[in-house]
């Protein structure tokens, strides 16, 4: 038996398609939506609607942007010579946020993961290679998760890369500040005891 009226079980269950977003938050959702003003539920329809018509890949890196070159891509004050390569936006976002990265990047959007049928061909690899074409890049960062996908999707880059010239490093990863060495993992130890820098 359905506890509420057709729309608002279409709206529970539209909501609860979204990405974290389960039965009980979807609920939750839907009736602080209904319960707004129409004005502002309106007003929220429309900034989906425009974003979705409007959001588009940057021409060079391929993050999202509502021009043709994004806010990054077409800083004059950014060094284009170095590009990080970045699993999807949200890394890209994180390490904005740190202010201190003044490069440019290059968004893979996924990782190579044969289990699931994720090959090169499915991720923005070509253009990766495309933009290292010309003399300008000095140096490629990878940036990818240290996952399994992750790392081998950085394998393949630097193989890839490698013999054209360009340096290929990787971000360092190990013991997060704070962590307890006793609750990591045997590969995250590893990778900090190889990373490790003179102090």
């Amino acid at each position: 038996m359905d506890l509420y009226s057709g729309p608002i079980n279409k709206l529970i269950s539209e909501l609860s398609t979204l990405p974290g977003i389960g039965e009980k938050s979807a609920g939750r959702l839907a009736f602080h939506l209904i319960n707004l003003p129409k004005a502002r539920v309106e007003r929220l329809a429309n900034t989906i609607i425009e974003a979705k018509s409007t959001v588009r890949y940057c021409k060079e890196c391929f993050t999202l942007t509502d021009s043709d070159i994004c806010p990054v891509c077409s800083n004059e004050n950014r060094d284009h010579s170095t590009i990080m390569v970045v699993e999807n936006v949200r890394d890209l976002a994180a390490y904005e946020k740190t202010g201190k990265y003044d490069g440019v990047y290059h968004v893979l959007h996924g990782a190579i993961s044969p289990m699931i049928g994720v090959g090169p061909g499915d991720i923005k690899l070509k253009e990766l290679i495309e933009r290292l074409k010309g003399d300008d890049v000095k140096e490629v960062i990878i940036a990818t998760n240290s996952s399994l996908e992750g790392e081998t999707t950085a394998m393949y880059i630097s193989k890839l890369i490698k013999p054209s010239g360009v340096k290929v490093t990787r971000i360092a990863s190990g013991v997060p500040v704070g962590g307890d060495l006793e609750c990591i993992d045997e590969v995250t130890l590893l990778r900090a005891l190889e990373g490790r820098i003179e102090v």
